[in-house]
């Protein structure tokens, strides 16, 4: 199966009630207001944002009004084309080496698995990968991880639970460094965003690897649940507050019916999705891809 193949069958659900609740509109519908103002409750109801909803009902109107053409397909792509300019609206990062990638987020979204899927990525693009498990809170934490590194076949760095994760990153850069690695994964204890002392150890993570590391790239992408739907855009913006988030991992695509809030989290925080994972499969996690996004859910 194709990478586009993957995305596609993982937003099979969102396509099927967004796609085809937009299709049943142009059956009932003319253009015209009461066109506009159920569209707008569509893409509400597949969990596009109110404001993000608005902002492309709106724009829709104006082009349409301007070009004077109401035919379905014209219609459909104008939509596609305004959904994808809102989700290239955050700048994705170009991945530079050696990099330091830090994995974050609440409990249960999918960072362990996620920074397997990673290593084997990266792996797949002819770059040497090691991971360090500074989660050291969460029991059996760095045993899964382990289990993950194993299966991707990289190196991992963990210390004995209860063990200060900061120690254990720097560990894991002092590794790196001597062996001239290209990609540190570091798999972070999950956190409520409300947690200020888990907010501050990964600030204290963060300080040690610009110390010990200057000239590596420093991403932190948050992994967000792709089932939470819009709360995920509340995460998102409280993360990025407290540690200035380079990009966003959705996990769990395939176990939605409502994708609609990625476009709301590009567009409204402006925050690039980076990868995005598409089945449970250590090889299961492609990078994103807008237009393939949009044609997948419309």
């Amino acid at each position: 199966m194709g990478i586009f193949s993957k995305i596609k069958e993982a937003l099979k659900k969102t396509k099927e009630n967004l796609g085809g609740a937009i299709k049943s509109l142009f059956s009932r519908n003319k253009i015209g207001d009461d066109f506009y103002e159920e569209l707008e409750e569509i893409l509400i109801s597949a969990d596009i944002s109110v404001a993000t909803a608005e902002e492309t009902v709106e724009e829709l109107r104006a082009e349409v009004k301007k070009e004077k053409l109401k035919d379905e397909e014209y219609v459909v792509s104008l939509l596609k084309d305004i959904l994808e300019d809102t989700l290239t609206r955050a700048e994705v990062p170009e991945i530079e080496y050696p990099a330091v990638i830090m994995l974050i987020g609440v409990n249960g979204v999918g960072k362990t698995t996620t920074v397997g899927k990673l290593a084997d990525y990266f792996l797949r693009n002819k770059k040497s990968v090691t991971v360090a498990a500074a989660d050291t809170f969460r029991a059996a934490a760095a045993d899964q991880l382990t289990i993950w590194a194993e299966r991707a076949g990289v190196r991992i760095v963990k210390h004995e639970e209860g063990s200060d994760p900061s120690a254990v990153v720097f560990d894991a850069l002092s590794s790196v460094k001597a062996k001239g690695t290209d990609v540190l994964l570091v798999d972070t204890a999950g956190r409520l965003h409300v947690k200020a002392n888990l907010m501050e150890e990964l600030k204290k993570i963060s300080r040690v690897i610009s110390r010990e590391y200057p000239q590596a790239h420093v991403y932190k992408l948050l992994v967000l649940d792709a089932t939470t739907g819009n709360n995920a855009i509340n995460q998102a913006r409280l993360f990025d507050e407290a540690v200035e988030l380079d990009g966003i991992v959705l996990t769990k695509l395939d176990s939605t019916a409502k994708g609609g809030f990625v476009i709301s989290l590009c567009g409204e925080l402006e925050i690039p999705v980076i990868f995005v994972g598409t089945g449970e499969k250590i090889g299961d996690l492609e990078l994103f891809n807008p237009e393939e996004f949009i044609d997948s859910i419309l």
